[in-house]
């Protein structure tokens, strides 16, 4: 007898790859909250520096059926098997309840994953921050000063004044300076200096999890941590990255 599916969906290989790298940034095992609406996810890396929350509604997949469930998934196994999928090949996932596991299929192939126990998986509360300067821009526009800060230093300041928005990053010999002013941003809301310094591994990690064309938007504070928001699968997903600062010090 054939299982009950309490989750049952369809959709492009080049949604399901852009999920998978924004959660794979963070952690290698997530629990998918699901809904008859939307999937979920809330995660924390290990060394609880940063933190992902994630929403895609059911309009983001060509078919959707689901009951409320939470599955655990092993985010790099899924990432590996999405690799043989090429652009324009659909994706259909199944979760069988009776066997614990999720099925993935691609083309004539198919990948029965066992599930998680998502028992110990405690979904982390999304910090309620008021942060006073906020930078709207493409990811185009900050990935070249991103890429030349790597072999610099391991921090990386954001720094937005009612000018213009910046990135530095300071070495023992070299610094980094991107410096866009205020009409080559999307937006830029800024009534006083603000800046904090964050770990570039993580900083460019998750940049690099953003898909080609989006806008995304920082909002900062002074020594605060910034909240990074963009939307996937053409704005029928939600992402948000926080990040905490490192505080500098004042010698």
């Amino acid at each position: 007898m054939r299982g009950s599916l309490m989750f049952q969906a369809r959709t492009k290989a080049d949604t399901l790859k852009e999920l998978i790298a924004i959660v794979s940034t963070l952690v290698d095992e997530a629990k998918f909250s699901i809904s008859s609406e939307k999937i979920t996810l809330r995660a924390v890396d290990p060394a609880h520096v940063a933190m992902l929350d994630v929403q895609l509604k059911k309009d983001a997949f060509e078919e959707y059926k689901a009951d409320e469930v939470d599955l655990g998934v092993d985010v790099a196994k899924i990432d590996q098997f999405l690799r043989l999928a090429r652009a324009g090949d659909i994706v259909d996932l199944a979760h069988d309840e009776d066997k614990r596991r999720l099925n993935v299929i691609v083309g004539n192939t198919t990948k029965r994953m066992s599930l998680i126990d998502t028992t110990g998986m405690t979904e982390p509360k999304v910090p309620n921050l008021n942060l006073p300067a906020k930078v709207s821009l493409n990811i185009e526009d900050i990935m070249q000063g991103i890429r030349a800060s790597e072999s610099v230093s391991d921090h990386v300041a954001l720094v937005a004044t009612p000018e213009y928005f910046e990135l530095i990053c300071e070495g023992d010999t070299d610094q980094v300076q991107l410096k866009l002013a205020k009409d080559q941003l999307v937006e830029l809301e800024a009534k006083e200096k603000a800046r904090s310094l964050f770990p570039l591994e993580y900083f460019s990690n998750i940049m690099k999890s953003v898909p080609s064309g989006t806008k995304l938007t920082f909002s900062l504070g002074v020594d605060y941590p910034v909240k990074i928001e963009f939307s996937i699968a053409g704005e029928n997903g939600e992402v948000k990255y926080f990040l905490a600062p490192r505080i500098e010090s004042g010698d």
